[in-house]
């Protein structure tokens, strides 16, 4: 689907409403800076300021460091996954081409979130040990490069805010881990956050993700060769690490306390 068809999505008769692709290098390295170096520094703030916004609990004192990061990356799941439905909903125009079709506010969106996993990159490194958060280190490093092509491109944003919908989950799976931190491991709210947890996982990770194989299988003549081997290496990477940790959320958070009560 060529640039032309996205314009006449967009627009009634002799109205355009595509996003401007730049041309030249210099807009592109400045539209970089100011969406993504503005990202990077602004969650650098509210990681810092998070200290006085959302005191550590007793329970939480011997690391303030996660409950910090913690908080920060509950903010980008909220924005990003809100923002993403969003998109999706004022615009469906955007799902029906996922390839050229979108608005300004998604590309923004998309440079946010680049922001954010270098933002969060860089504090596990400072803060962990390499061998402590290689996977996450590994999951964001795959997120940066694929969600980076699609910045500077201008093309597959729409493909990038279906993947952006797995943060709704993300939401709940913050929080959940805020619950534990602060020692409500055995509450209702714990509990309840849970399955809500486990069912947004079903539904907006796990489901999303094999979605989002078929729609690259599917369209596959579309995509050029190198974009089709970038996303296929990034599905393949990203669909076991989801699974795995399906899997120990249900562990931990259900088959352990059945197990125990069943004793």
């Amino acid at each position: 689907m060529g640039s032309k068809q996205s314009l006449r999505r967009w627009g009634g008769p002799g109205e355009s409403r595509a996003v401007p692709r730049p041309e030249a290098p210099g807009e592109r390295a400045m539209e970089l800076l100011l969406v993504v170096g503005g990202s990077v520094a602004a969650f650098r703030l509210l990681n810092a300021g998070l200290e006085r916004l959302a005191p550590p609990p007793p329970s939480a004192q011997r690391n303030r460091w996660k409950w910090r990061n913690i908080w920060t990356s509950l903010a980008h799941s909220l924005l990003s996954g809100t923002g993403a439905l969003l998109g999706f909903c004022l615009h469906p125009q955007m799902a029906q081409d996922l390839i050229d079709a979108h608005r300004p506010a998604a590309h923004h969106l998309l440079g946010i979130s680049i922001g954010y996993f270098m933002h969060d990159f860089g504090d596990m490194i400072c803060h962990q040990k390499v061998q402590q958060c290689w996977e996450l280190l590994f999951h964001h490093s795959v997120v940066i490069v694929c969600f980076g092509f699609a910045f500077l491109v201008h093309r597959f944003v729409g493909f990038a805010m279906v993947a952006l919908l797995v943060e709704i989950n993300s939401v709940f799976l913050h929080l959940r881990t805020i619950l534990l931190m602060a020692g409500l491991a055995h509450t209702t709210s714990y509990r309840l956050t849970s399955l809500v947890n486990l069912g947004t996982y079903v539904v907006f990770r796990i489901t999303t993700l094999a979605w989002m194989t078929r729609w690259l299988v599917l369209n596959r003549e579309q995509i050029s060769a190198a974009t089709y081997a970038l996303s296929t290496v990034g599905m393949a990477i990203m669909t076991p690490m989801n699974i795995v940790l399906f899997y120990r959320l249900l562990r931990n958070d259900f088959l352990t306390v059945s197990h125990c009560q069943d004793k």
